[in-house]
């Protein structure tokens, strides 16, 4: 005698099933969306079909007999977005923009439409659809950031099938959806930005772009921890990911290619944030690095990397003498764990006194700085600001510094010293061992083994 079916409990947000009721989805952390679903008893005969095969319409072909074709590639008018991209946007990509709230991800999109409906000979079409604000104030940022171009075509919408309809009429050649949070099916329970809405949001118009190839740049919200806001498979149903960070306090944003199936996902571009817009830093060392003539004591120039891009940053400490009995150690820029490490190998290394002294390490430009090749120049700056001896101002460091006090290489020597050569560095310290590129000018390169001996030699 078959048994009957038992009743089972759905989330509708994330779909999460379960055998008896809770408040709150242990999956989603949604509360009171948890509710009886009938469960139906699987057939036999279903089991059985699903293991039959179905003759499929093309034959598996050996990997050295598919055609390698070149990616077209469609320039959105901005250089440095489309070197995050890897040349360019690829016809039915679909690219997923994540930030903070306030961040310029509306402002760099824009102003993207704008220049892909400008950039080509004939006018392409831009439709740029909303969720978050209306047509006018979109449009009153449009006039701030001079994006005046024919085609590109505002609508506010938050319902899908509406959405689908404006393609349907203008065909464009470009679709840009501010939010898919916002977005939601009316075919669909639960709320718009839950997880279940997002994801079939996001299915629907990946496949409506790539059917119709069309790129698609979608606008999603970032949590805390700077990752992407909904469910993790949403990173999987996109083709590229980029995240677009920076500090209020400074006008300084980065754009990072987390994912990327078109091209290189280690690429980092720079914007400043103006009142007329965002405007691309082709050469972003200068905004890290203090403009004076003369050398200060507690200051270190380092070259680190970001992605493949070799970036200057100016290292900046400062010691005091501590007014209680807990000396303080605080940084900007940098991660205080491991500064704090690198001030106890740097005490023991330089042989200084700074139990009884307050200890403060800093970036230019509030720049954040997490590549270890930065460690000997904290290390230098630290032993210049105690000793109130100023380091040459024509002296770039590079190394990671281990807790023995030796001096490890870091990956990019190549890309590192060659931007010191650039930017008119006389010389340069790298870890021994290290590969130096040949033919450079004007520069000297310093092996040093370990952080005595970089003491040392200065």
């Amino acid at each position: 005698m078959a048994k009957a079916p038992r009743a089972q409990f759905k989330c509708t947000e994330c779909g999460w099933l379960g055998a008896k009721w809770v408040g709150r989805c242990p999956e989603c952390q949604a509360w009171s969306s948890v509710v009886e679903s009938a469960a139906s008893a699987p057939s036999r005969a279903g089991l059985r079909s699903a293991t039959t095969g179905v003759a499929p319409s093309r034959a598996a072909r050996p990997v050295k007999e598919i055609p390698l074709d070149e990616v077209e590639r469609i320039s959105t008018g901005l250089d440095e977005l489309d070197r995050v991209l890897g040349g360019g946007l690829v016809p039915g990509q679909c690219v997923l923009l994540a930030g903070e709230p306030g961040v310029g991800k509306s402002t760099l999109l824009l102003e993207a439409a704008n220049k892909f409906a400008h950039v080509a000979k004939k006018p392409r079409t831009v439709l740029y659809i909303s969720g978050e604000e209306s047509a006018e104030q979109i449009g009153i940022r449009a006039r701030r950031i001079g994006a005046d171009a024919d085609t590109l075509l505002i609508a506010d919408e938050t319902d899908l099938a509406v959405l689908l309809g404006h393609v349907e009429d203008v065909d464009p050649d470009l679709l840009i959806v501010d939010s898919v949070q916002t977005i939601a099916s009316s075919e669909l329970e639960g709320r718009a930005g839950g997880v279940a809405q997002v994801h079939e949001v996001t299915q629907v118009l990946t496949r409506a772009a790539k059917g119709r190839r069309m790129p698609l740049l979608l606008i999603g919200q970032s949590t805390r921890e700077n990752s992407v806001a909904g469910p993790r498979s949403l990173e999987h149903l996109v083709d590229t990911v980029l995240t677009f960070e920076g500090d209020r306090g400074t006008p300084l944003r980065l754009l990072r290619a987390n994912k990327n199936r078109y091209g290189p996902a280690d690429e980092v571009a720079c914007f400043e944030q103006t009142e007329d817009g965002l405007r691309q830093v082709t050469d972003p060392s200068q905004l890290f690095r203090s403009q004076r003539d003369e050398a200060i004591p507690g200051t270190c120039l380092a070259i680190t990397l970001e992605g493949r891009r070799a970036l200057l940053v100016e290292v900046q400490a400062l010691t005091t003498v501590s007014p209680g009995n807990n000396p303080m150690r605080r940084t900007t820029g940098f991660d205080n764990t491991r500064a704090a490490m690198l001030i106890a190998v740097t005490e023991r290394a330089a042989r200084l006194k700074l139990w009884d002294k307050d200890v403060y390490v800093a970036t230019v430009a509030g720049a954040k700085v997490s590549d270890p090749g930065a460690d000997l120049a904290m290390c230098l700056a630290i032993t210049s600001a105690a000793r109130e001896t100023p380091l040459p101002i024509n002296l770039a460091a590079i190394g990671e510094v281990a807790l023995s006090g030796d001096v490890r290489p870091v990956p990019g020597m190549t890309q590192r010293i060659n931007e010191a050569a650039r930017l008119g560095f006389k010389t340069v310290f790298v870890p021994r061992g290290a590969k130096v590129p040949t033919g450079l000018k004007d520069i000297k390169v310093i092996e040093v083994a370990s952080l005595a001996d970089a003491l040392r030699t200065v």
